[in-house]
């Protein structure tokens, strides 16, 4: 079946290693554009990170679109305006912060403006999430925080190992009530229930009358699962994590080999 939308996430994806879209990569969504192909990026990372790159690939038109947030937010990509949300709110922030304190390990949390912190001790990797996607990083203390707040997505980061002791002793309660997956080895995304890359590509292929069999997904990391599962073409990348490699249907090279390339050109071009 012919593919009428690409979801493609970003970090380890779309992105080479030095955090760049590749000749090879722009080229093969530009003859995709031409195609009249829908390329959507879905991302873990906030409007704001995704900005830059939904520019230099020219998706900031009219009729264009984004998922940022893991799902949280499917935005016009032209000016970030939401068209579905699904935040928590300072109850799960009160929570999760306190959890994270109980585990011994750091806590964060995104609106759409800010990053948040309430560790004085911040850790290297809330430091990097706002450096690799410009993302404004703002400490404040819990008692700071306005009581309205609505944040898209809280994270809990450390180091791996540490990271990975945390989750293990989750109350299994909270896969439940939450979505919880990794982005990375050191990140821990919360999300609604509701939440997840592939919710949110199939709202978006529905409101555009595109099936699942018409959609061309591509991912790397724990956070993709979902979209890969729901698309008639999930690709997984070649330096993508075992589960995401065992889960698709398809392969193709890494993100240092032009991955994204390959797959646009070998199932979606005619």
């Amino acid at each position: 079946m012919t593919v009428k939308m690409i979801a493609l996430d970003m970090d380890g994806t779309l992105l080479n290693p030095q955090h760049e879209i590749t000749a090879a990569v722009k080229s093969a969504i530009e003859d995709a554009k031409a195609q009249g192909i829908l390329v959507v990026l879905a991302s873990g990372r906030p409007y704001i990170g995704m900005e830059k790159f939904i520019a230099e690939l020219g998706l900031n038109t009219p009729g264009q679109y984004c998922i940022s947030y893991n799902g949280g937010l499917v935005q016009r990509a032209e000016d970030g305006q939401p068209i579905l949300e699904t935040t928590l709110g300072m109850d799960d922030y009160h929570f999760f912060e306190q959890l994270a304190q109980r585990l011994g390990v750091h806590f964060q949390a995104l609106d759409k403006q800010y990053l948040y912190t309430p560790n004085k001790d911040i850790s290297r990797y809330t430091v990097h999430e706002s450096e690799i996607t410009g993302i404004p990083l703002r400490y404040r203390g819990v008692d700071e925080m306005q009581a309205n707040a609505r944040f898209p997505k809280l994270m809990i980061v450390d180091e791996p190992e540490l990271l990975d002791n945390a989750i293990s002793q989750l109350p299994p309660e909270l896969f439940d009530r939450y979505t919880l997956v990794k982005s990375a080895s050191h990140y821990l995304e919360i999300l609604d229930k509701r939440v997840s890359k592939g919710n949110s590509v199939r709202h978006l292929a529905e409101q555009l009358g595109i099936s699942a069999q018409e959609v061309l997904a591509v991912g790397d990391h724990e956070n993709d699962l979902t979209m890969l599962a729901w698309a008639g073409y999930g690709v997984a990348m070649g330096n993508a994590i075992d589960a995401v490699k065992e889960q698709a249907s398809y392969h193709t090279a890494s993100n240092q080999e032009d991955g994204v390339a390959k797959a646009i050109r070998q199932w979606a071009l005619q």
